[in-house]
């Protein structure tokens, strides 16, 4: 019986890290073709398929979208996509938008979160539909 369960552990084990690799190969597959960075799969999948509070979901995508961002920047960099002038301010502005979205994001309740991602992820289908 000891056994048994053991096996059914190590069953759920592997099935837990297949997902969360499964989830990490489609978000890195989204950042390298649309430049999102693999957030807008990652923190839905963390939350929803893994069942991760959401602060958490938040926090750990960061860590997660970073080794997506530079493998892409590579590739982006070889091509020649890059425009240094636009990239280096906005990556100013965006250490610093960071900073505050983390400390903010402590004070604000789940909810609010929730519905503001879900408006501004209307807004950006609608934009790349429509324009």
């Amino acid at each position: 019986m000891c056994i048994k369960n053991e096996n059914l552990q190590k069953i759920e084990n592997m099935k837990n890290i297949t997902r969360k690799i499964i989830i990490g190969i489609l978000a890195g597959i989204v950042s390298g073709l649309f430049s999102t960075g693999g957030g807008m799969i990652v923190v839905p999948a963390l939350i929803y398929l893994l069942n991760m509070e959401d602060k958490k979901a938040r926090g750990t995508s960061i860590f997660c979208i970073l080794p997506m961002v530079i493998t892409s920047g590579f590739f982006y960099y070889k091509s020649n996509y890059i425009d240094w002038n636009i990239s280096i301010l906005c990556a100013i502005g965006g250490m610093i938008g960071g900073y505050i979205g983390a400390k903010v994001l402590k004070k604000i309740p789940v909810q609010y979160l929730k519905i503001a991602f879900t408006i501004f992820l209307i807004y950006a289908s609608y934009k790349m539909i429509f324009q």
